[in-house]
């Protein structure tokens, strides 16, 4: 959502609009989550979320504006996340299962995480064209369930919600190498499954 539409969505949740508040929920409940479920794991990313809708419905009205709207929510969350952590008072599991057909090596990538040499069999046009396709999705899907807490967060956080590496560092409280890791390798398992599905058209 653009800084302007903020702004506009900023004025109509003050002015208590029932649609402006679903409208900011719709938009920014995935990205919520995503964080939530990185700092606490999935068991409870649902209820730190909610902790962070509450704090954002009395938040709101002293809410600043130094930066985006998006940043602001995701830093709430954060927060949330956080202290029911430290409620807890249990330990991450930063479990790196193997991808479903083994791990590519990193020689198959440059450093930009592109292809060195495309897949043997690539005929769509694109990215998208594949993810239109119903068995690719579900492959794609169950890969990304096979990620660590961690990983799978950075990678949705970075491609779905298009965050800068910088900003998921200070959500998530890890170093820049950490986080470049985790999506290096989240990453790999990706493409290893769209790989295999383009040489084989099985997940």
């Amino acid at each position: 959502m653009a800084q302007g539409n903020d702004a506009q969505l900023l004025q109509r949740l003050l002015r208590g609009e029932q649609q402006a508040f679903r409208e900011l929920v719709e938009t920014y409940q995935g990205a919520m989550r995503a964080v939530a479920q990185a700092i606490l794991g999935s068991r409870q990313a649902d209820e730190a979320v909610q902790d962070a809708w509450l704090a954002v419905v009395r938040s709101l009205p002293g809410f600043q504006q130094r930066a985006s709207l998006k940043t602001w929510l995701l830093t709430i969350t954060a927060n949330a996340a956080k202290t029911r952590y430290k409620q807890n008072r249990r330990e991450l599991l930063l479990d790196d299962l193997r991808a479903p057909h083994g791990t590519l090596g990193d020689e198959r990538f440059a450093s930009d995480g592109h292809w060195c040499q495309a897949p043997t069999a690539w005929h769509q046009d694109s990215p998208e064209a594949l993810l239109s396709q119903e068995q690719l999705r579900e492959c794609l899907e169950h890969t990304v369930l096979s990620l660590s807490q961690l990983q799978s967060s950075v990678l949705l956080l970075r491609e779905r919600q298009g965050l800068e590496l910088q900003e998921i560092c200070n959500l998530l409280d890890l170093s820049l190498s950490n986080v470049r890791v985790l999506l290096h390798r989240a990453r790999l398992k990706v493409f290893a499954t769209l790989e295999h599905f383009e040489e084989t058209g099985q997940c």
